[in-house]
C-alpha cells in the first residue's frame, strides 16, 4: 500500500507540474490558480478511459487502420474541448463576480504573491481554502492536494497535536500563534529528507462578534535553523563532557598525589628532626629542608586544585558557623608573618574595634585571606608593605588586602580570576605559582553570596576587596538558586581595565553550589 501511495503521489505531482506549465503559457502574467490545476487533474482522470474506449469502438466499425487514429483524435479533441470549457467557465465566473480592475491593480491584487514562503487561508475548522506566496511551488510539493482538505492531514503525526492546540488558541481569543511543525514528504528522493521543518505563523481573522472566521498562515522553511540548533546542542554536549572530564581528572589527580606527598612530608620532618640519627653535614640538612619546602608547596597546589574541582563540580559544602572576624584575620596574619619577614615585606593589619562575629565557613574565609595576603607578599618586593583591613557596613563586612607591589597592567585585568592563569604568564616569569589563588578566592566568595573587587596601578600596588554578608544569608540564598557559574569572570573587564586598571565595581563572583 505504501508503494502504491508513493506511486500515486508521484504521478499527481508530475501531472500538476505539467498542467502548471501549460496554464502559465496562457495566463497573461497572472499567477496560476491551483484550483484550476486540481480541476484539470480531475478532468484528466475522468476522461482517461475515453482514450481507450473510443478507439476500440471505432475499430470494430471501420477496422484498426481507420478506427484507431480517428478514435484517438476524437478522444483528444473531446478532452481539449472539455478542458477549455472548464478553464474558461471558471475564469468567466470569477470575472463576473469580481469588479474589473486595471492591469497595475490586477498585478497587486494578491500582495502575498510577493512575500516569502507559502500563504494559506484556512477556515475556522482548519480546512485549506487558498494558497499563495512566492515559494508556493516548493512548499506545495510537500502538500498532497491541500485545497479543500484539512491542513492537519499534511502534518507529521507527531506534530498534529501541536497544530490542533494552536488552532484552538486562535478560537479561544488569541490573535497570533506561531508553531514549528514537520511536513511529510510524499515522495522521498535519494538526497532528500523525509520531513520538512517549517514555522507556521497563524493570524486570526474575526467577525464583528469576535468569532473566528478564517486564519491567514505564513509558512517558512526553517531547515537551516534546525541544523544550527542541532549543531549548537552537539557542541554544548561536547563542551559539557570535556568540562566534566577535566573536573574528574583534577579531582582524581589531586587525590592520588596527596597520599605520596603526605609520606614525603612526614619522612622529611623525621629527617629534619634527626629522630633516627644525626645528619652528617649541613648540605644534607639543606637538601632535606628543600625537600620539605617543595613538598609543602606542591601539597598546597594540590589542595587548591582539589578545592577548585569541588567548587566547579558543585560539591563544595559550606559549614556555616559564628566566629570572631578580628581573631580569624589576626590568625591569618600570624601564619604569614614569617613568609613576609623572610622576603623583607612589612605585614600589618588595621582592624577596628567592634567588628564582632560573622556567620560563614571559617576555613573558607581563612583560605580567602591567606590566598590574598600570600599573593600580595609574592608580588611585593623587599621594603614594601602589605596591609589587611576590615570594616563592617550594616549587614556586610568588607575585607581588603592592599600592597605596594608591582601592580597589574590595565590590559591584563581581564585575566584576573581565570584558573591556571597569571598576570606574568610567559616562560621567563619571575614569580612562581599555579595561577589558582584568585580563582579559588572568587569561587569561595561566590559560595558565600559575596562580591569581589580589585583595583591596581602598575608600579604602585593593588587593592583587593571582598564583601560578604555578615549573617551568612548570602550563602543560603546562593544554595537555593544552585545556578552560580564557576570559574567566575569579571564582566566587561577589558573595557573597564583600559580606564586606569580598575576592575568592574562589585563584580558578582559566581560559582556552582551543591
Amino acid at each position: 500500500m505504501v508503494v502504491l501511495r508513493k506511486m500515486s503521489d508521484g504521478l499527481t505531482m508530475s501531472m500538476d507540474g505539467l498542467l502548471a506549465r501549460l496554464l502559465s503559457r496562457h495566463a497573461a502574467g497572472r499567477p496560476v490558480d491551483r484550483a484550476e490545476i486540481a480541476a484539470l487533474r480531475k478532468l484528466t482522470f475522468a476522461l482517461s478511459p475515453t482514450f481507450f474506449a473510443v478507439p476500440v469502438a471505432l475499430t470494430f466499425l471501420f477496422g484498426a487502420a481507420t478506427g484507431l487514429p480517428i478514435g484517438f483524435a476524437l478522444a483528444t479533441a473531446l478532452y481539449l474541448l472539455a478542458a477549455v470549457a472548464l478553464v474558461a467557465g471558471r475564469r468567466l465566473g470569477a470575472n463576473g463576480t469580481e469588479p474589473t480592475v486595471g492591469g497595475a491593480e490586477a498585478s497587486a491584487a494578491d500582495p502575498y504573491e510577493f512575500c516569502p514562503g507559502l500563504f494559506l487561508t484556512l477556515d475556522a475548522s482548519g480546512v485549506v481554502r487558498s494558497a499563495g506566496g512566492r515559494d508556493r511551488q516548493m512548499f506545495l510539493s510537500f502538500l498532497r492536494e491541500p485545497l479543500s482538505r484539512p491542513f492537519v492531514d499534511q502534518v507529521h503525526v507527531s506534530d498534529r497535536l501541536a497544530f490542533v492546540q494552536s488552532l484552538d488558541e486562535l478560537r479561544l481569543g488569541a490573535d497570533v500563534v506561531v508553531t514549528d511543525l514537520r511536513l511529510d514528504r510524499p515522495v522521498i528522493g535519494l538526497d532528500q529528507a523525509q520531513f520538512l521543518n517549517v514555522r507556521l505563523d497563524m493570524t486570526a481573522v474575526r467577525a464583528e462578534d469576535g468569532s473566528l472566521t478564517s486564519v491567514r498562515a505564513q509558512m517558512l522553511d526553517i531547515e537551516g535553523e534546525m541544523q544550527m540548533r542541532a549543531a549548537v546542542a552537539r557542541k554544548e554536549e561536547e563542551a559539557s563532557a570535556a568540562h566534566e572530564i577535566k573536573s574528574r581528572f583534577l579531582a582524581a589527580v589531586s587525590h592520588e598525589m596527596r597520599t605520596p606527598l603526605n609520606a614525603i612530608l612526614g619522612f622529611s620532618d623525621i629527617l629534619i628532626g634527626e629522630y633516627f640519627g644525626k645528619l652528617e653535614n649541613d648540605r644534607q640538612r639543606e637538601y632535606v629542608q628543600l625537600i620539605r619546602q617543595s613538598g609543602a608547596h606542591l601539597l598546597s597546589v594540590v589542595n587548591t586544585m582539589l578545592d577548585m574541582s569541588k567548587i566547579e563540580a558543585g560539591r563544595y559544602e559550606l559549614l556555616l558557623e559564628e566566629f570572631d572576624l578580628a581573631a580569624s584575620l589576626t590568625e591569618c596574619e600570624r601564619m604569614l608573618s614569617l613568609q613576609a619577614q623572610t622576603k623583607g615585606v612589612k605585614l600589618t593589619s588595621r582592624l577596628p574595634r567592634g567588628l564582632g562575629e560573622v556567620t560563614a565557613d571559617g576555613r573558607a574565609l581563612r583560605q580567602i585571606v591567606i590566598n590574598l595576603v600570600g599573593n600580595a607578599i609574592k608580588f611585593t618586593d623587599a621594603g614594601g608593605a602589605v596591609i589587611i583591613d576590615a570594616a563592617r557596613h550594616g549587614n556586610e563586612v568588607v575585607i581588603s588586602v592592599s600592597d605596594t607591589g608591582i601592580g597589574i597592567q590595565p590590559e591584563k585585568m581581564a585575566l584576573i580570576g581565570r584558573p591556571f592563569t597569571q598576570v606574568q604568564n610567559d616562560l621567563n616569569r619571575n614569580y612562581e605559582g599555579s595561577g589558582l589563588g584568585l580563582s579559588l578566592v572568587k569561587g569561595l566568595t561566590a559560595l558565600h553570596g559575596g562580591t569581589f573587587r580589585i583595583e591596581s596601578r602598575p608600579g604602585e600596588g593593588t587593592v583587593v576587596m571582598v564583601t560578604l554578608p555578615a549573617d551568612g544569608s548570602g550563602a543560603q540564598a546562593a544554595g537555593e538558586t544552585n545556578m552560580v557559574e564557576f570559574p567566575p569572570r569579571l564582566a566587561e573587564a577589558g573595557s573597564e581595565a583600559k580606564k586606569g586598571g580598575k576592575a568592574p565595581e562589585y563584580d558578582e563572583a559566581e560559582a556552582k553550589i551543591a
